[in-house]
């Protein structure tokens, strides 16, 4: 569910209650001619908020209001539940999907409602706590497309290969941003068809909207003064918007000064991209009863502080140094590009989450105490990333998930608590490696490594994995840094031309360490026969 973050366009008239009438005459007589025109599926895109919701509310009048004869195809509704929506939001949407399905085989109309969902290995937290990704920044939006861009997509993809095309119905409006209707009116020039735009991003499918010329003030009026069709009450929606407001009002706007719920925000609650989650602070202040999401507001709080480097590998996933320009106080610096979260903080993460989740399940309402914040199937993919990809065999979900819960994890993946190493085989490591972390990573993946292999029957590519081992491993921070300001230095002078210096570093890089012998990472290694020859 989400909502305008701009203002409505200032400078236009209030609508009037005859005007939207007519208007809303002339789209159910459109909505009819578009249904009946062909055979062509159509997607309605859900999310619960107000703009969906009088899109929905209008395709689904309309198609009341067809004879029977002419109700001939499916209208999917679809909704995308990120699994970390805002929890009073998400009950809301599941709640109405659920009226939705009763009242459409009830009244015989063609809906069939769809909840969607990212898929285990694209979760939020799969990406944050699994593979430690960072949280979410204007220059590192990894969330968006995983967890709603993808779902409803990969719905939309299975219509078409099964009907061969699809239109897609959203709540879309030109008044909810100046690029919002730039984007819009760009479409509208390439329309093929009457009121159908071209899907950008999914070919052999069209763009509906409906309700794209009307404003803030329309939107509201037709929900409260036309009834829900499958009897689900659009007053509390208008609470929902009231109670995100900082003022806990909802005014229809009568002038450019009067303040609207139109610009709260519903969205996912780890959402970082925003500078803080005004929606949900408003839901707690207003309203004594949903205090119990106090410690979500909390948890977002730490996720969106930005200087954690010492809660970040010095290298990207891949286990390169890649260094950056940093401008500090005026004082630029040459620096590696924080990389993911280290072990210590993913855990920390993970066991913080668990508590949060402990919490509201004692706080909440008893209609929202089975609330779940991450899934057996999202801790499950955790599991198999920290084991498989980071070599972090020693396992410590289980533990975590026990000491946190005072229940055992079930994990949900077949043979996902076999290992030929442990817990115990990690501390003997550990205790072998002393202070040094690098070692210490070294061993666990060149162990890990073997591991691995021996479970298949075909070894071919384990010195190309231990080789690597080496290569993203084997230096320590301040060597691994070194290297790659030399490596900086190096391309500078190539691009530039400059011999001298090219030869400069080159020969100071060989006098550092004269006597080096080549590391194992570095051999070649090559098929012997039995005698060694």
């Amino acid at each position: 569910m989400s909502t305008a973050q701009q203002p409505e366009n200032k400078g236009q008239q209030s609508p009037t209650v005859a005007n939207l009438v007519a208007d809303i005459q002339a789209l159910t007589t459109e909505i009819q001619e578009l249904y009946c025109l062909d055979d062509v599926p159509w997607v309605v895109g859900y999310s619960g908020g107000k703009d969906s919701t009088a899109t929905l509310q209008l395709v689904w009048n309309a198609i009341a209001g067809l004879p029977p004869e002419k109700i001939h195809k499916k209208i999917y509704v679809i909704t995308t539940d990120t699994l970390v929506e805002n929890p009073i939001v998400a009950a809301w949407v599941r709640n109405s999907l659920k009226q939705m399905k009763t009242e459409a085989q009830r009244q015989k109309l063609p809906f069939e409602t769809h909840l969607l969902q990212p898929e285990p290995k694209q979760t939020f937290w799969v990406g944050l706590i699994g593979k430690g990704y960072p949280a979410p920044r204007g220059k590192f939006r990894w969330c968006t497309e995983r967890l709603k861009i993808n779902p409803s997509n990969r719905f939309i993809r299975d219509v078409i290969r099964t009907k061969g095309e699809a239109i897609v119905v959203l709540g879309t409006r030109k008044a909810e941003s100046r690029a919002r209707a730039n984007r819009m009116k760009k479409w509208e020039a390439k329309r093929v068809r009457a009121h159908l735009s071209p899907n950008m991003n999914l070919p052999n499918s069209l763009v509906y909207s409906p309700i794209e010329d009307w404003q803030n003030d329309e939107v509201w009026i037709y929900l409260m003064q036309w009834e829900n069709p499958w009897n689900y009450s659009n007053k509390d929606l208008f609470a929902i918007y009231r109670g995100a407001s900082a003022d806990n009002e909802c005014p229809l706007v009568v002038d450019t000064t009067t303040p609207s719920c139109g610009s709260s925000r519903f969205g996912c609650w780890v959402c970082t991209l925003v500078s803080q989650d005004k929606s949900l602070t408003a839901m707690i202040q207003n309203d004594e009863e949903k205090e119990w999401m106090q410690p979500l507001l909390d948890f977002r709080k730490e996720l969106d502080i930005e200087e954690n480097r010492d809660r970040r590998d010095f290298r990207r996933r891949s286990g390169d140094v890649q260094l950056y320009e940093r401008n500090l106080e005026g004082e630029v610096s040459v620096e590696p590009i924080p990389g993911p979260y280290i072990k210590e903080a993913r855990e920390d993460w993970l066991r913080k989450l668990l508590t949060v989740q402990k919490q509201l399940r004692v706080r909440a309402p008893e209609n929202m105490r089975d609330i779940t914040l991450i899934t057996p199937e999202e801790l499950s993919e955790i599991r198999r990333i920290w084991l498989e990809e980071r070599h972090e065999f020693d396992d410590t979900l289980p533990r975590i998930y026990q000491e946190v819960t005072g229940e055992v994890f079930q994990d949900p993946r077949p043979g996902a608590g076999y290992s030929l190493l442990g817990s115990d085989e990690w501390v003997v490591l550990e205790e072998i490696c002393g202070d040094d972390a690098m070692h210490l990573e070294l061993m666990a993946k060149l162990l890990d490594t073997e591991r691995q292999y021996r479970k298949k029957g075909r070894r071919v590519g384990i010195y190309d994995t231990l080789e690597k081992c080496f290569a993203t491993s084997s230096r320590s921070p301040e060597e691994a840094i070194k290297n790659a300001h030399l490596k900086r230095d190096l391309k500078t002078a190539v691009d530039a031309g400059d011999i001298e210096r090219v030869k400069q570093l080159t020969l100071g890089n060989a006098m550092d360490e004269p006597n080096k012998s080549p590391s194992w990472g570095s051999m070649k290694f090559k098929k012997q026969d039995i005698t060694g020859n």
